[in-house]
């Protein structure tokens, strides 16, 4: 089985072509190869299932096992392969029924156009035996944006309390967020299935949704992860443009020993 790893700002991802698996991967073989002590080890895998011209279509699996909605980074390194593969600079990657269209501005560099941002009241979640006031907010997948200082400690402890509170019956991501100044914020991010992250692209619109929907931030916003930075541009309806690189690391091929082991049980 064929495979290239790339990143986005540190979120690593595996890619791999169902034509070249020759059967749909299974929750057992992603949770196996994405780890990095006993398989390849990454933050999740993308699965292309088919790929015609400039227009892919794909899975996006989580290390747990779990498959998401949808992935800022994912879907960018998707993209960028998905160019290079056509040629085309413009690009159209399908996740379940949304698509997603990007086009590579040179480089490393790919700018999506992420949809609307729907971003709910505030609400109260107890956490821990305290009350912890979060926006909720979609991106296609659903994260809880936290206005708090992003120390780690911090975000080790609330994240995965807050993923899976009762709150959450399909659990979410979780962002803690410092507001620097009118166009930047520095956040921590706990990924839903991943824990925490060094980058997220869907954490990034959703806390720039958060920050213009709450008058924290004006948009263009600049997201500071632990990774590195994204661009988010909302429009006056709240209608996210992501922009940030995508690099591939390597390419390899996975033993015959692994995949046997793995599906035999």
């Amino acid at each position: 089985m064929q495979f290239s790893k790339w990143h986005g700002l540190g979120n690593d991802y595996l890619l791999v072509e169902r034509a070249d698996v020759g059967s749909p991967l299974e929750p057992a073989l992603v949770r196996r190869l994405c780890d990095y002590h006993l398989g390849i080890g990454s933050d999740g895998i993308l699965e292309i299932l088919a790929a015609e011209g400039p227009r892919a279509e794909i899975v996006i699996w989580n290390p747990d096992g779990s498959t998401a909605e949808l992935s800022g980074n994912g879907t960018r390194i998707a993209a960028r392969w998905l160019a290079r593969r056509s040629g085309a600079d413009e690009v159209v990657v399908a996740i379940g029924p949304r698509e997603v269209h990007a086009r590579l501005h040179g480089g490393l560099e790919v700018e999506m156009d992420m949809g609307p941002v729907e971003v709910g009241p505030t609400e109260a979640l107890d956490v821990d035996g305290a009350s912890l006031e979060f926006t909720p907010v979609s991106v296609g997948n659903p994260h809880a944006v936290i206005r708090r200082d992003p120390e780690r400690a911090e975000l080790l402890r609330l994240g995965p309390l807050v993923e899976n509170h009762r709150r959450f019956p399909a659990r979410t991501n979780v962002q803690l967020v410092r507001v620097d100044s009118p166009s930047e914020a520095t956040v921590g991010v706990w990924e839903r299935g991943a824990g925490e992250t060094l980058s997220s692209g869907t954490s990034a619109v959703a806390v720039a949704g958060a920050s213009v929907a709450n008058g924290w931030c004006e948009s263009p916003v600049t997201v500071h992860l632990a990774g590195g930075d994204l661009l988010v541009e909302l429009d006056e309806r709240l209608h996210a443009r992501l922009t940030g690189p995508a690099q591939e690391i390597c390419r390899g091929e996975v033993s015959e020993e692994l995949l046997a082991e793995v599906r035999s049980g």
